[in-house]
């Protein structure tokens, strides 16, 4: 026998459930839930989308909906992801779902990004009073932006996104490549600063859109380091696109020079050597934060570590030039602002994962009015973000014909 324990409709002034405790059927939520593959699945029912969540045991749940992308978030106290099935990435009108853990201690979390405005007509969880297993089952219904917009925001004390401690994020295995994006700096670490405006904030917007750029092509994952203003370790950056088998990652800022002049979109590699003194200094100004919370920057003198991660970047290295020279090519196709040195080569800790092809992209200085004009610009940032994706796609396309010719 099943037993629904509660339901919510796109009529609730705030889009929030949270299983009671009461239920008889309910087993301890002291362990974790597992997700139940067999009792797990989505279909469309003309406009409605349904989604149904196996669970090996009930857990308390919250539902509700963030703007700008339109997205639909339930938390569940908690549940371990590995049992997801691919297919939930192929619900129509959903653009992308993540899992992973919340930023709440105890919390897990799966993130629907929606290609339109829709808004849960059912959220219910039923309990089976034999097994113990609850099946969660949510409902998404055609909405227009406006009461999409009406209902949307944070519970009180909820952060947005998902936390880097633990990226499980569901990517399809489909061998499409998977692309990695870093937003700079957050929490703790604004960056560059000028009035009211923080690199950090700029440059999560800047990575968001960009992100949803390059999911609407249906021809790369996407997954973001940070999506909120939370402060991540750059060595945790590198960990969450290696947790990810990312193709490639692009760390993306703002920044502002304190000395000299600098405008115009740049991209660099890795090196030990910067190209010039103010690449030098870009790079330590990058790896301070991290410095100030105490995570120590040295590199391993492990001599044989150190070799291997050299006979690494052997094949890694030309392949992040080709990403950089890419993205400099079609930035430049579309006619946007350079720099007059386009292309800079500094130690940024943030680009030495020996196996991932990484670059840092600087959109523009914070420092120029110009450049902090523009990146305040919806449309400037859609321009860029074109061009970033015509770079990106075309360098996925070079680089799998690299790999074909180097395997035969």
């Amino acid at each position: 026998m099943r037993r629904a324990v509660h339901l919510l409709t796109a009529a609730c002034a705030a889009l929030f459930l949270v299983l009671s405790a009461a239920s008889s059927a309910a087993q301890s939520f002291g362990a974790l839930a597992r997700v139940v593959p067999s009792e797990t699945g989505a279909e469309a029912r003309g406009d409605e989308v349904i989604l149904r969540l196996g669970l090996s045991q009930p857990v308390p749940f919250r539902v509700y909906a963030l703007d700008a992308p339109w997205r639909v978030v339930v938390d569940f106290r908690e549940v371990l992801w590995d049992g997801v099935p691919w297919a939930l990435a192929e619900l129509p009108g959903v653009a992308g779902i993540d899992v992973g853990a919340a930023f709440e201690p105890g919390w897990s979390r799966m993130v629907l990004t929606l290609d339109a405005p829709m808004l849960p007509g059912i959220a219910a969880m039923e309990i089976d009073a034999a097994s113990g297993q609850a099946s969660v089952r949510l409902s998404l219904e055609p909405a227009t932006a406006e009461a999409f917009a009406r209902v949307a925001g944070l519970p009180d004390g909820v952060a947005s996104g998902l936390a880097p401690r633990s990226v499980e994020t569901a990517v399809a295995p489909d061998g499409r490549p998977v692309i990695v994006l870093d937003p700079g700096h957050g929490g703790i670490d604004p960056g560059a600063v000028r009035g009211e405006h923080t690199e950090a904030d700029l440059v999560l917007t800047f990575a968001r859109e960009l992100a949803e750029a390059l999911r609407r092509t249906g021809r790369v994952e996407v997954v973001l380091t940070r999506e909120a203003d939370v402060f991540v370790p750059l060595p945790t950056r590198v960990t969450i696109a290696r947790a990810a088998a990312a193709d490639a990652l692009i760390s993306i800022h703002a920044d502002a020079l304190a000395e000299g002049r600098a405008q115009g979109a740049t991209l660099y590699t890795l090196s030990e050597t910067a190209s010039d003194a103010a690449s030098a200094a870009l790079a330590e100004q990058h790896d301070r934060a991290d410095m100030l919370q105490g995570i120590d920057l040295s590199t391993s003198d492990d001599v044989v570590a150190d070799v291997l991660m050299d006979l690494a970047r052997v094949e890694t290295a030309p392949r992040a030039d080709a990403l950089a020279d890419g993205l400099v090519a079609a930035i430049e196709e579309d006619g946007l602002r350079l720099h007059r040195r386009p292309r800079g080569e500094a130690g940024f800790t943030v680009l030495r994962a020996a196996d991932i092809p990484s670059v840092l992209l600087e959109i523009g200085f914070m420092s120029d009015r110009g450049d902090l004009e523009n990146i305040l610009d919806p449309d400037w940032r859609a321009a860029m973000q074109a061009a970033l994706v015509e770079g990106l796609l075309r360098w996925t396309e070079d680089d799998a014909m690299r790999a074909a010719l180097l395997r035969q």
